[in-house]
């Protein structure tokens, strides 16, 4: 077992549920014993450690390695620590199997969480540091409910001329990411007694106008739209809830719908197609922004100084995109360029069995420690 895997084994181990899916006090929920164990075997490897305090009992961990003359520069290294929730107690015991490594965060993102942190303790022990670039690992909280480490992170000024974002890429360089926007929908009528419904105003079935309305005249608008890395914009809807019992009239229906975003699109222009919509409908719709965070899209530009030198080292030309949103997009508007890279694939994300190859682990790890030795 190399040392990557092994770091990778003892953090998936850890268990590191996002709160956000857990009870209170639950064993299993929080960052905070992979963010200590992340400093002690930071500390080891001759990196200065900090801690951010996010939230109550909740922090990103520092991991930094100095230049060997002055500060001239600064390159991030910023996975997540927190994992979606463990379904068994089998997905916190790491198993090898066939080139793979099984277990919860094994992909997203503990690996990238692995592969960062070995490859900035590997520059530190062989004393072949860059001359005027700080390299700093940030382990960040919270990425899989509201980016509240990232936005700590940002939110303190922090300045950094490249954020190199760990996801599962296929350790294929990500400049372009969707965003996020969830909506909460509601239409209300008028109760009667089943028996005499034409006494009363369906509420869901007023909704179901709306709903078939999101899947194909709104749907078909989405689709022709087109950006040339990720595509274009999506429309799902997710929930719906309404009614209280079969022989009353429903008075009340509410949706839940998940629009992924093209850079340029905003909240604001997102209510305005929406109003148009319903008013072409001619029903009567509450709207309600169901995320307290804004998720905005990423595109950062492939030339930009860094990102070009990332790609060359990863025999990369351009960038690519992905539908899915990360931390990038929260350090971006923050002032720090950001891109996404990391071992694994995105298909084996928050599944109950999660994995990743030990070639990505390695491939990666290797990529990395090239690239940072590089740097002026």
């Amino acid at each position: 077992m190399t040392r990557v895997e092994k770091l990778l084994s003892e953090l998936i181990a850890l268990p590191s549920v996002n709160p956000a899916f857990l009870p209170a006090h639950h064993p299993h929920a929080g960052e905070g014993r992979v963010a200590d164990f992340i400093a002690a075997w930071g500390a080891a490897a001759g990196l200065e450690i900090e801690f951010q305090a996010v939230a109550r009992q909740r922090r990103n961990v520092l991991c930094r390695l100095p230049p060997r003359g002055l500060m001239k520069s600064r390159i991030l290294l910023a996975p997540h620590l927190d994992t979606v929730n463990v379904v068994s107690g089998e997905q916190l015991v790491p198993i090898r199997r066939a080139g793979r490594i099984h277990g919860r965060g094994a992909c997203d993102t503990k690996g990238s969480v692995a592969v960062m942190l070995a490859a900035l303790a590997d520059v530190a022990r062989t004393g072949k540091r860059p001359q005027h670039t700080e390299i700093v690992f940030a382990g960040l909280v919270d990425e899989e409910h509201a980016q509240a480490g990232a936005r700590a992170l940002a939110d303190s000024g922090y300045e950094a001329d490249l954020a190199i974002v760990g996801e599962p890429t296929r350790l294929r360089i990500v400049t372009a990411h969707k965003g996020n926007v969830w909506w909460r929908l509601e239409t209300r009528g008028r109760a009667a007694h089943g028996a005499t419904p034409h006494n009363g105003r369906n509420a869901i079935l007023e909704m179901a106008r709306v709903v078939e309305a999101l899947e194909t005249r709104y749907r078909a608008r989405l689709n022709r739209r087109r950006h040339r890395l990720l595509g274009s914009p999506t429309v799902s809807v997710g929930v719906i809830r309404g009614g209280t019992q079969a022989n009353i009239v429903p008075d009340h229906c509410e949706i839940e719908v998940d629009r992924r975003t093209l850079p340029g699109e905003t909240h604001r222009s997102l209510r305005a197609e929406l109003t148009t919509l319903f008013r072409e409908l001619g029903v009567r719709v509450k709207l309600h922004a169901a995320k307290a965070v804004e998720c905005p899209p990423l595109e950062t530009r492939s030339h930009a100084p860094f990102v070009r030198e990332f790609l060359a080292a990863a025999g990369q030309r351009t960038g690519e995109g992905v539908h899915f949103f990360c931390d990038a997009a929260v350090l971006a508007g923050g002032g720090i360029p950001s891109i996404v890279f990391g071992p694994g694939d995105i298909a084996q994300a928050h599944t109950a069995d999660e994995w990743i190859t030990t070639s990505q682990l390695e491939r990666g790890h290797a990529l990395l420690v090239r690239y940072l030795r590089s740097l002026p």
